[in-house]
């Protein structure tokens, strides 16, 4: 076997770790949080679904998929920072980038440098592509939030103020879907499965 080839099956494999980083979403049947290989591939699809939501007119809604199938991956090493955890979120940048450099290093240089580059381009958000990635990788968790009575949120103690504080940047990626997420928020301040406010 040659040495590309080698490299690429080496990378392959180790994509397989990625499904057992554990997140603080919950499945929407509340049976288990997901894990994120499963995350990543439920906002992929979501691009296709939901790509006429980006402001910008037309976007690239395969290299959106690219990079959300890409933009994960450091979690292998990294594990999932849980968004609301301020702690582990300080060190969050420094954990991605050496991980970003150990598991994209594996692959040939041609295919690292490209997957390098979609994490960067994912991470900058200044790209129409990478604002909407970015956008739908923050819904995801609200819609499944929302339909399991808030069980993350109420598992860890957070409010309807925090969740806007943290996924205000949707507005530049998708702003149709943003006006939607604030709408789901009042409601379930109003069903009572999220606090407006921390106590």
């Amino acid at each position: 076997m040659d040495n590309r080839l080698e490299r690429q099956l080496d990378f392959i494999c180790q994509l397989d770790k990625l499904k057992n980083v554990q997140r603080q979403t919950w499945l929407m049947d509340t049976s288990r949080k997901e894990n994120s290989a499963e995350h990543s591939w439920h906002i992929a699809v979501m691009a296709m679904v939901l790509g006429e939501y980006a402001p910008d007119g037309e976007v690239d809604v395969s290299r959106v998929i690219q990079m959300l199938l890409v933009h994960d991956i450091v979690e292998i090493d990294a594990g999932d920072t849980f968004c609301y955890d301020g702690a582990a979120v300080s060190g969050q940048h420094d954990r991605e980038q050496a991980a970003a450099r150990r598991l994209f290093g594996i692959l040939p240089e041609d295919i690292g440098r490209r997957f390098h580059a979609l994490w960067d381009e994912f991470e900058a958000r200044e790209t129409p592509e990478s604002r909407l990635a970015n956008a739908l990788d923050r819904l995801q968790p609200i819609l499944n939030n929302y339909h399991t009575s808030g069980k993350s949120w109420q598992d860890n103690g957070i409010s309807r103020d925090q969740v806007l504080a943290r996924n205000r940047e949707m507005a530049q990626g998708a702003p149709a879907l943003w006006t939607h997420v604030q709408e789901l928020l009042a409601r379930a301040v109003e069903m009572g499965i999220l606090p407006r406010s921390a106590p």
